[in-house]
């Protein structure tokens, strides 16, 4: 909290953001108050028709920095730096550098397509050996295996040819000198920075993965406007790129000794490669070059999501509390508050041993806020039985924006 401390010091100091500085204050002094969970009894009864309202705040899991807050924040007259020690209070600013490996999921075949280029060369990891490709009418350039062996291919107008003078006994990988290269991939091409490998899953495996070897800087410029709006405020988009830079250093590190050590999906964080760049987002990511948090000594598990609503969640360390979150709710928030109509069939089809949905009853919930926060635990009571679900089970079977609802 030293460092939590200290911040709040740095900002009363500061004129302009005397308001910002008075509900920091407030929040400090009450973050440390808010239970784990609350048990609760609500019934929220299904009308005749089948169809009820469900209604609720924030957009996400509610871990760690909310996006929307963080612009709000950003807007109250908050620096990046300021933004972060907020959501992920205890943790410190360290640095970073090196490349990760981004494993590229639109790629579902077995080969390593790229379009030629006049500086395209391949390099074989198992020996270290490059080769310049150079081929008169290729417009492709393949790394395929072939009977358990990975070979280089070209293709011209008839069709796909062997390349002899290009060795891959193991893993291989494409690299440009301009630095980017265009990836083939069956939903379309899309062009990245660094090298695109063929990488085995595993030992003596003869599948293959499409990983992308960048650098951290290029890497978090591909991630950035992915997960955030590039026109929103430079600090919002700063103590984005640092979130972003610090979960890939949190992956990296977790997935150290593996072919690939992110994915570029939601299921890790969105990555969309050179293509994807703004130019606002590559100014943040300049401006907070190398720039990570770190807690005992190594990357934060920072992860964020689109708004808390207006209460943060407790997460699985320390520096994920909790906690009110005052910057969630500004005009642009189009999801601190929500509403949607669903239908009792939805759940009846899932589990048909309830029956006819009669009623659901709410037991747990996290505590603070509306409703009492987000729903831990629930019963489907039915006319023939009942069926227990998390609160973020019920998200997902309706495909709700939190698990922090109520029903009307």
């Amino acid at each position: 909290m030293a460092r939590i401390r200290g911040l709040r010091a740095r900002i009363a100091a500061r004129g302009a953001l005397a308001r910002a500085a008075a509900t920091f204050a407030v929040i400090l002094a009450t973050a440390g108050m808010c239970s784990a969970s609350v048990t609760v009894d609500q019934v929220y009864k299904i009308p005749a028709s089948g169809t009820f309202t469900v209604i609720g705040h924030g957009f996400g899991h509610g871990h760690g920095m909310g996006q929307y807050g963080a612009e709000g924040a950003a807007r109250a007259g908050l620096g990046y730096a300021d933004i972060l020690a907020f959501y992920y209070p205890g943790t410190a600013m360290g640095s970073v550098g090196g490349t990760i490996r981004v494993l590229i999921t639109a790629d579902t075949t077995d080969d390593v397509v790229v379009l030629d280029s006049p500086g395209l060369r391949v390099k074989n990891l198992a020996t270290g050996t490059t080769y310049a490709l150079t081929k008169a009418g290729a417009s492709r350039w393949r790394i395929k295996v072939v009977s358990g062996q990975p070979r280089v291919y070209y293709r011209t107008s008839t069709g796909w040819h062997r390349y002899w003078r290009a060795t891959i006994s193991g893993d291989g990988e494409f690299s440009d000198t301009d630095g980017r290269l265009t990836l083939v991939t069956p939903s379309g091409q899309r062009t990245y920075r660094g090298a695109l490998r063929s990488a085995a899953p595993s030992k003596g495996s003869t599948a293959r993965d499409t990983v992308n070897v960048v650098s951290v800087e290029n890497y978090v410029k591909g991630v950035v406007p992915a997960e955030m709006p590039a026109s929103w405020s430079p600090q919002a988009l700063r103590a984005q790129a640092v979130a972003a830079r610090t979960y890939g250093m949190w992956s990296r590190q977790s997935r150290i000794d593996r072919s690939w050590q992110i994915c570029d999906t939601t299921a890790c964080q969105v990555y969309r490669g050179y293509d994807g760049e703004a130019t606002s987002t590559n100014q943040a990511v300049d401006a907070t070059a190398g720039a990570i948090l770190t807690y005992n000594g190594v990357p934060a598990f920072t992860q964020f999501s689109a708004s808390s609503g207006g209460y943060t969640s407790a997460g699985s360390v320390p520096y994920l509390p909790h906690q009110p979150d005052p910057y969630d709710d500004w005009s642009g928030n189009r999801v601190h508050s929500w509403s949607i109509d669903v239908k009792a069939s939805v759940a009846q089809k899932k589990y048909p041993s309830i029956g006819t949905l009669t009623a659901i009853k709410v037991t747990r919930r996290e505590g603070d806020g509306d409703w009492g926060g987000r729903v831990l635990d629930l019963t489907l009571v039915g006319t023939q039985g009942t069926k227990t679900l998390t609160g973020a089970q019920f998200r997902s079977l309706y495909g709700l924006r939190s698990n922090w609802f109520a029903i009307t």
